[in-house]
């Protein structure tokens, strides 16, 4: 999403909604890494968490980048959010994709695949970035910045849609298929929420791809392997423990 306020403090409705459906949802039931990215990212939200920036300063951009060196954008700006909604709707799906992959995966591979993730979102946003304004001579793409933890999301939605295999999904009340999932709800976002970020979002799901369907996805399993020594289990592998008794 576009920076398009500043952060404000207190209780505001989104994040009343926001409280309201982690209780429904079961505070118990949600993952601690899970759920401490969501405390984080809302008490940073709210401004509770001191940083030496503004929420806006955060955006990440392709000439904050390529020009200014501003590396801090690159890290942070999937922490940021632009409104108190923005905030609630990212972390209502955070909540049920976290919920569903840090189970599967375990909470220090989903804590380090969650991090590998931000980096690679944000490398695919000035890379798209930076392409488009070669290929359209636009120089709008170049400039266009963005924050919100929707790259991520988007990423976490493909590689859900590829643990579940050919579940349908439903995407504003109709039935589709998994492979389709993600690029319908990719246009209707871009349609209904004009202030959204397109680039960002598209990045999302092309570092879900890379991760799921290529050998990338085998590099970075063997890569967290080897950090906490633990291996990243999938869902046939997963569910295969559960039925002989593992934990």
């Amino acid at each position: 999403m576009r920076p398009v306020q500043r952060r404000q403090q207190g209780l505001q409705y989104g994040l009343y909604l926001l409280c309201m459906q982690a209780i429904n949802f079961g505070v118990d039931r949600i993952p601690p890494a899970t759920l401490i990215g969501v405390i984080l990212q809302a008490l940073l939200y709210t401004g509770l968490i001191k940083v030496p920036w503004n929420a806006e300063d955060a955006c990440i951009s392709a000439v904050k980048l390529f020009k200014y060196r501003d590396w801090r954008s690159f890290i942070v700006s999937n922490f940021e959010h632009g409104s108190d909604m923005h905030l609630y709707y990212n972390m209502v799906s955070f909540i049920l994709k976290g919920s569903y992959l840090e189970l599967m995966y375990g909470t220090t591979n989903f804590v380090l695949l969650l991090a590998l993730l931000s980096f690679g979102c944000s490398t695919m946003y000035v890379f798209l970035a930076y392409m488009l304004t070669q290929i359209t001579g636009d120089y709008g793409y170049y400039t266009m910045c963005a924050i919100g933890f929707s790259s991520v999301l988007f990423a976490l939605k493909v590689i859900t849609i590829c643990e579940e295999h050919d579940r349908s999904h439903d995407i504003g009340g109709l039935r589709v298929p998994s492979k389709i999932a993600v690029w319908i709800e990719l246009a209707l976002i871009h349609l209904l929420v004009p202030n959204s970020s397109f680039v960002g979002h598209l990045g999302g799901i092309l570092v879900g791809c890379l991760y799921c369907y290529t050998f990338i996805g085998e590099l970075i399993d063997n890569l967290i392997y080897m950090v906490t020594g633990v291996p990243v289990i999938h869902e046939e592998q997963f569910y295969r423990r559960r039925n002989l008794g593992f934990r």
